[in-house]
């Protein structure tokens, strides 16, 4: 079976992508996928976390995976260096595969063309090179994106039930989860990874198409870096009752919406309803 390796970031989701892989899965009776997309630092924050960072490029990989998925195309993907070109060239060592993929935006707004990565990667080896141009600006992407910022309601009712409203408008939807990491040290992570897991399984669980990422420990900083990492079309933020919240007292929610131009829809769950 042919392999075919992909290599996106931003651009992962668009449709001539989706489209121009579904042919050569059809061309070919069938492929074997892989997707790999390179790390952005974010630039919201004086700290960047690690774990934060390599998340937000799995939560690509894993919608990808699920998305090829649902067109009959079985992929498996990888995080790569942040440099496209070390990152495509380790997926090539890795995978060896028959053809190259690179989906990038037009040549105005791509920072991969103005270093010449097409070019490069072809020049470097011997497999054939695709280029596959997204424009999202124009194009928009052929499913809805909510945002999810949640942390002790991470798996509140309350939050599950507004984010199954959504799929009732589009027929399909999917879901970035954001759960902020409180205190940035080890155990804030792990903490921050297993409420991350609860809120996956629960949604999973309800058929919602999602993946997530812990974030910075400042859920303004957190929100910020993931509309710079995604493109979404709203935003949930699930808290505690203003009397028990952080996050309300620091005004999260009005903060959010000026900055960021998007519709923001606030849940509020008791810690009884969040704990159960």
């Amino acid at each position: 079976m042919k392999t075919v390796l992909v290599v996106a970031n931003e651009t992962l989701g668009g449709a001539p992508l989706l489209a121009r892989i579904k042919e050569k899965a059809a061309e070919d009776d069938g492929i074997r996928l892989v997707v790999c997309v390179p790390r952005t630092n974010p630039r919201q924050g004086n700290i960047i976390y690690d774990e934060a960072v390599f998340d937000a490029a799995q939560v690509r990989i894993d919608l990808a995976r699920k998305i090829f998925r649902e067109e009959g195309i079985e992929a498996i993907g990888e995080v790569g260096d942040p440099d496209p070109y070390t990152a495509t060239m380790d997926a090539i060592a890795e995978h060896h595969p028959d053809e190259i993929v690179i989906s990038t935006y037009p040549a105005a707004s791509s920072g991969w063309l103005r270093r010449d990565l097409i070019e490069r990667i072809a020049e470097a080896t011997r497999v054939p090179v695709e280029h596959v141009v997204v424009d999202l600006d124009q194009e928009g992407l052929p499913f809805g994106v909510t945002l999810a910022v949640a942390n002790r309601t991470a798996s509140s009712p309350a939050l599950l039930e507004a984010l199954k409203a959504r799929t009732e408008e589009l027929e399909r939807h999917v879901f970035i989860f954001v759960v902020p990491q409180e205190g940035g040290h080890g155990v804030a992570a792990r903490q921050a990874r297993a409420r991350l897991t609860q809120m996956i399984d629960r949604a999973r669980a309800a058929d919602l198409i999602c993946a997530g990422m812990i974030a910075d420990p400042d859920p303004f900083n957190a929100v910020m870096n993931a509309l710079q990492f995604f493109r979404v079309d709203d935003i949930v933020i699930s808290t505690l009752p203003a009397t028990r919240s952080g996050w309300m007292r620091a005004d999260l929610i009005e903060r959010v919406r000026r900055a960021s131009n998007k519709p923001v829809e606030h849940v509020e769950s008791t810690e009884a309803e969040a704990a159960a």
